[in-house]
């Protein structure tokens, strides 16, 4: 059974949000930055509008030849104009003009009376009590009979400045949300074949045989569809072949716990002694039979679990042979079986040691259950050299063996080897698992003379150490 799928978590971040973050930042950024340089283009642009109106005036006046001012209370003020600001368009201008001797010849405006001197062009000066400061231009005529001066308040230059600035700015800041608003609709808009996609995967059921199919046909979106087919496909045949095997194994099963509980209850009932006894041991062998089973499962699982428990160490695979036999050398030596090793000093790979000892004991084990007796048994390992790893196999001449002992030639009729006591092939489903977390190849490969069956294992060359 598969555990259900856990319900997404409210507090994930969005990919649409975080895009949407991003992208409003770097705009912000953007649009900060030209709203910067254009308030300073602004200010820039209206220092030099002021001076060249400074400038502008100061050459009108000497080319009219204006010399009298009109007293204070006589003076016209500036027509007040609807919606036109204080410093917008006309400016508060003063005038000085003086003689060539320095005597001041006519002098209009608010601005205080500087001090005569003989240097002209633009100036940044601070008159009156308290000081005020004051931007001028000033001006000799042709024959420098008289000097002519314009002023205008600093302040009120700025506040044209800023007023300019401020108007070049302001389309942009409001136009800054509209093209916020766009941009999030355009990525949801953009987005919208990867929600098609999560939705596609999403309604996906592991236990059904289903594939993806999206309706949205993105090249970006083919390494990942064909990712999660691959997975899909690898998910149900696993599961496929899960089922397989429980009835399998259920079935294994059956017999022997069948026969259990009808030898058990012919033990209830009046049995002659010799019938007793064969119940007995039908009994005995039908349980050990279970109990193999049983203990193949737990292997089985044990190995399916492997590849998350741990992590992997230096094993040494020559000596975990050597242990291995030296173990199942008095079952051998019961059946009148050769068991031998053939292997380097040490072979260091990288791996798990349990389930590697585990893999090795299951080889051993089904040479010796599924092959008549006197057979010759080689657990052969070594190193392949080059770009290939080390490997490992057991050997067996079982299939040459006849049941008188004798080796027959090739061509004869072979003796007919043993009922199989793992009908479910259990040790060869182990072998693959352990094979699987250690990313090797497990499978049966051309028998090396005199022997007639062999089931190889080959790593990677990247789980070779070096020893030492």
């Amino acid at each position: 059974m598969t555990a259900p799928a856990a319900a997404p978590s409210a507090r994930r971040a969005s990919l649409t949000q975080h895009l949407l973050l991003w992208s409003l930042g770097a705009l912000v950024a953007v649009w900060g930055s030209f709203v910067f340089m254009g308030y300073q283009t602004g200010v820039h642009e209206a220092d030099e509008l002021t001076d060249g109106h400074l400038a502008s005036v100061a050459s009108l006046l000497l080319n009219l030849r204006a010399f009298e001012s009109v007293e204070g209370v006589r003076a016209t003020q500036r027509a007040p104009l609807p919606g036109l600001k204080a410093h917008d368009y006309q400016q508060s201008l003063s005038v000085v003009q003086w003689s060539a001797e320095g005597r001041v010849v006519a002098a209009s405006g608010s601005a205080p009376v500087p001090k005569f001197d003989e240097t002209e062009g633009f100036a940044d000066l601070n008159l009156g009590s308290p000081p005020v400061a004051w931007r001028s231009f000033s001006e000799w005529n042709a024959d420098r009979s008289r000097k002519i001066m314009v002023l205008v308040a600093v302040r009120e230059r700025d506040e044209l400045a800023k007023d300019i600035a401020e108007q070049m700015i302001e389309p942009g800041l409001w136009l800054l949300p509209v093209v916020a608003l766009a941009l999030g609709l355009a990525l949801r808009r953009g987005l919208k074949p990867l929600y098609a996609l999560s939705d596609d995967v999403a309604a996906l059921d592991p236990a059904a045989d289903q594939r993806l199919a999206s309706q949205n046909a993105w090249k970006e979106f083919e390494s990942v569809e064909a990712s999660i087919n691959t997975l899909l496909d690898r998910q149900q045949a696993a599961m496929a072949r899960e089922r397989r095997l429980a009835n399998e194994v259920a079935h294994e099963l059956r017999t022997p716990l069948s026969s259990i509980a009808l030898q058990a209850s012919a033990l209830g009932g009046e049995l002659a002694p010799e019938a007793q006894a064969q119940a007995l041991d039908r009994i005995r062998q039908d349980a050990l039979r279970a109990g193999h089973v049983l203990n193949q499962l737990l292997a089985l699982a044990r190995a399916s679990r492997a590849e998350l428990d741990g992590a992997t160490a230096s094993v040494d695979l020559a000596a975990l042979a050597r242990t291995a036999c030296a173990e199942y050398a008095q079952a051998a030596w019961q059946r009148g079986d050769e068991l031998e090793v053939s292997a380097p000093d040490a072979l260091l790979v990288r791996g798990h040691p349990v389930l590697l000892d585990l893999l090795l004991r299951n080889l051993i084990e089904n040479a010796l259950k599924h092959t008549p007796a006197r057979t010759r048994i080689a657990v052969q390992m070594g190193d392949g050299g080059g770009e290939r790893g080390a490997w490992l196999q057991v050997c067996d001449d079982g299939a040459r063996v006849v049941a008188a002992g004798d080796v027959v030639a090739a061509g004869d009729v072979v003796a007919a080897a043993p009922v199989a006591v793992d009908s479910l092939h259990l040790g060869h489903e182990i072998v693959a698992r352990v094979a699987q977390v250690h990313r090797a190849r497990f499978g049966k490969a051309p028998a090396p003379a005199p022997f007639t069956t062999c089931y190889r294992l080959d790593f990677a060359r990247e789980s070779l150490l070096t020893a030492g």
